[in-house]
């Protein structure tokens, strides 16, 4: 969720590539980013990752063993990135009831009007037929909730980032007919509900 690609030239040199096997792995995951942003994830493939890199497949994998290690890297990077906008925003927020849920909502919609360009909606179908990429959700879901369990525990809220993850599944459903039946202002809609003190 506004998480977009790397857009600039990622491919790297042979002798860089020896010297900085972090700098490799970041441009494979951008790399694939991109590819999943505009083509949707079935199009990272072992080989269009590694040309738009600039590197070999065997070079590709050893930093990644397989397709699936490899889409379940770009979905942990975007998760982190996840990570550190709830976290921003929960920063900006001096009200500690709700504050999760409010900075999970806004994050949520946050990037709904790029539609498929987002990296969320090309990354949709992947975490609904792949289960390793639906343990890593879970897993950040439930690390989240130990977390906030005191200020966000309340099953109202439980409901608003119910309804919310319900507007993404309609998204990612219906495409443009999401946006349409839940417009974005449904998002103040969320908020407010947040917002309410029990």
């Amino acid at each position: 969720m506004a998480a977009s690609p790397a857009s600039a030239e990622t491919s790297l040199s042979a002798h860089h590539r020896k010297k900085q096997p972090e700098q490799v792995r970041r441009a494979l995951l951008d790399c694939a980013a991109q590819i999943a942003a505009e083509q949707g994830a079935q199009a990272i493939t072992i080989q269009a990752v590694a040309e738009r890199a600039g590197v070999t497949k065997g070079g590709l994998l050893h930093h990644f063993d397989s397709k699936q290690a490899l889409l379940a890297a770009v979905f942990s990077d975007l998760l982190a990135q996840m990570d550190r906008e709830i976290d921003r925003t929960m920063a900006g927020d001096p009200v500690a009831h709700g504050r999760f849920t409010r900075a999970y909502v806004q994050v949520c919609f946050s990037d709904r009007l790029l539609g498929e360009r987002s990296l969320w909606a090309a990354l949709s179908v992947a975490i609904v037929s792949e289960p390793a990429l639906r343990a890593l959700w879970s897993g950040w879901l439930d690390g989240r909730m130990v977390r906030h369990a005191e200020t966000d525990g309340d099953p109202a809220l439980v409901a608003v980032r119910l309804a919310a993850d319900g507007v993404w599944l309609a998204d990612m459903m219906e495409k443009a007919g999401g946006l349409k039946r839940y417009p974005q202002h449904f998002e103040a809609v969320l908020l407010q509900m947040a917002s309410a003190q029990t």
